[in-house]
C-alpha cells in the first residue's frame, strides 16, 4: 500500500519510551478506528490485576537475599491469562503491565482462548549459580501460586528463563497443590509434558509471517538479505530457518556488539563463536563500530529480536529494510511507526509476528490437559496454518481500512476481546 493511503498512529509531541504508555496509545488509536466505545477502551487500557511480591532466597554462601517480582494479568474475558516470566535487572511494574497487555492482543489476534499475563523477577541470572537460580525460581512460584494455575494463569519462558526454570516452577506448584500439574506452565522440558517444536516456535512463526509478507511484496525469499538484531534463542533459530529458505544473513548482533558480512555470514562459524567466545571474533566479518548501525543496513528484511524501544523517532528515518519483522516485544515506538509507514516499510507487528511461541504454548497446554502428545510435524503444521491464516486476516483488515498491519492487528484483537466482554455481560 502506498504511504498516501496509510492511517498512521497519531504522533506525540514528546516521544514516550514507557511501554505502558505506548500500548495505551496503540489501544486508543486502533480502538477508535474499530468503532469501540471509550468506556470499553478504558477497560482495555488497564490490567485487571498486578501482584507485587518479595521473597527471601538462601544463597550458596549461606546469606539471605530478598528478591522482588511481579505478575500482571490484563484481561481474562476470552480465557485464562497467558504469558512469560522474565529474569532481568530492568524488570519493573510498567514493563510487566505493558507486556501483559500485548499478550492479550497477541493471543486474540491469532484467536487463542486466552487473555494476557506477564511476570518477572528483578535479577540477572548470570550473576548466580544454577542452584541459586533454582531457589529463585521456586521462591517466585511460591509467591505467585495463589493467582496462577491451569484454569487461571499459565506462565512460560521469557528473557533469561528457559525450560529448566519452567520445570522447577511446575514442580514447586505441583508440590504445593499435592498433585502433578503440568498444565500450570508451558515451555517445560519434554519429559515433564513440554511440546515438541516449542523451542523453535517463536522463530518459526515469525518466519511464516515473513514468507507471507514477501508474497505480499511479490519478492522471492531466495537471495533476500537479512539483518538480525539480537542473536539469542529466537534470533539464532530465525537465522537458521531463513537461511534454509535461501535468505542471506548478512548481519547479527548480541549484547557484545554487531558483525556484518555483505556476502553472507558463515552461520555455523558464527554460532560456534557465540557458544565458545564471541561473535565479534568472527574472522570473516566486519565488526560495526556502533552496534545500532545494524538497524540501518541496506537489507530486505530487518528482524529486531531483542528488547523494547530499539526503533525510535531518532533512528527510524535511517532504516532501509523493506520489511521489519518484530520478533521482539515492543521494539518500535509509535513515533517510529509513523515514519516507517510514510517510508512504505512493511512492519510485521510483534503481536502477530512473534505469536508462534504462545500458539505452541497453547498446543502444549492442550496436550497437558488431554495427556496426549503430538509429533513435531503435527505441531509445526498446525502452527503454520494458524500463522498464515492470522496474517491473511490482518492483511485483509489493513487493506479494507487503508491502514498499517499493526493497527489492523489491534483492530481484530480489540473487536474479539470486546465481543467476549459483551457476551459475558461486563458492560
Amino acid at each position: 500500500m502506498s504511504s498516501s493511503t496509510v492511517t498512521s498512529v497519531p504522533s506525540m509531541e514528546k516521544e514516550s519510551l514507557n511501554p505502558y504508555e505506548i500500548v495505551q496509545t496503540q489501544i486508543d488509536h486502533a480502538g477508535k478506528l474499530a468503532g469501540v466505545s471509550k468506556d470499553v477502551l478504558d477497560i482495555l487500557k488497564k490490567p485487571k490485576r498486578v501482584l507485587y511480591v518479595s521473597f527471601p532466597v538462601k544463597m550458596d554462601d549461606g546469606s539471605i537475599r530478598v528478591f522482588e517480582g511481579y505478575r500482571a494479568q490484563h484481561n481474562d474475558a476470552m480465557g485464562p491469562t497467558k504469558g512469560g516470566i522474565r529474569f532481568h535487572p530492568d524488570v519493573n511494574m510498567d514493563e510487566v503491565k505493558a507486556l501483559a497487555m500485548w499478550m492479550s492482543f497477541k493471543c486474540s489476534v491469532v484467536n487463542l482462548p486466552y487473555g494476557g499475563g506477564k511476570g518477572g523477577v528483578v535479577c540477572d541470572p548470570h550473576d548466580f549459580s544454577k542452584a541459586e537460580v533454582q531457589r529463585i525460581s521456586r521462591g517466585f512460584m511460591e509467591a505467585i501460586a495463589d493467582i496462577v494455575g491451569p484454569e487461571k494463569d499459565i506462565p512460560a519462558p521469557d528473557v533469561y528463563t528457559n525450560a529448566q526454570v519452567m520445570g522447577w516452577m511446575m514442580d514447586t506448584f505441583s508440590r504445593m497443590k499435592g498433585h502433578f500439574s503440568p498444565g500450570v506452565i508451558t515451555g517445560k522440558p519434554l519429559i515433564l509434558g513440554g511440546s515438541k517444536g516449542r523451542n523453535e516456535a517463536t522463530a518459526r512463526g515469525c518466519v511464516f509471517t515473513i514468507e507471507e509478507a514477501m508474497k505480499t511484496l511479490k519478492k522471492p525469499m531466495k537471495g533476500a538479505t537479512v539483518a538480525i538484531q539480537g542473536f539469542g534463542n529466537a534470533g539464532r533459530i530465525m537465522a537458521d530457518l531463513l537461511a534454509a529458505e535461501g535468505c542471506k544473513i548478512v548481519a547479527v548482533s548480541d549484547s557484545k556488539g554487531a558483525i556484518y558480512q555483505p556476502e553472507g555470514l558463515n552461520l555455523q562459524q558464527v554460532e560456534h563463536l557465540k557458544d565458545t567466545a564471541s561473535i565479534l571474533e568472527d574472522p570473516d566479518s566486519q565488526v560495526l563500530d556502533h552496534p545500532e548501525d545494524l538497524l540501518s543496513l541496506e537489507v530486505d528484511i530487518l528482524v529486531p529480536a531483542a528488547l523494547e524501544n530499539v526503533i525510535t523517532r531518532k533512528n527510524a528515518n535511517d532504516i532501509k529494510a523493506k520489511i521489519v519483522a518484530e520478533a521482539a516485544n515492543g521494539p518500535t515506538t509509535p513515533a517510529a511507526d509513523n515514519i516507517l509507514f510514510k517510508k512504505d516499510i512493511l512492519v510485521l507487528p510483534d503481536i502477530l509476528a512473534n505469536a508462534g511461541g504462545v500458539i505452541v504454548s497453547y498446543f502444549e497446554w492442550v496436550q497437558n490437559l488431554m495427556n496426549y502428545y503430538w509429533s513435531e510435524e503435527e505441531v509445526n503444521g498446525k502452527l503454520k496454518d494458524m500463522m498464515v491464516h492470522s496474517y491473511q486476516e490482518v492483511h485483509t483488515m489493513a487493506e479494507e481500512h487503508k491502514t498499517d498491519l499493526r493497527t489492523a492487528a489491534y483492530m481484530i484483537s480489540i473487536k474479539r476481546i470486546t465481543a467476549a466482554m459483551e457476551a459475558r455481560g461486563w458492560f
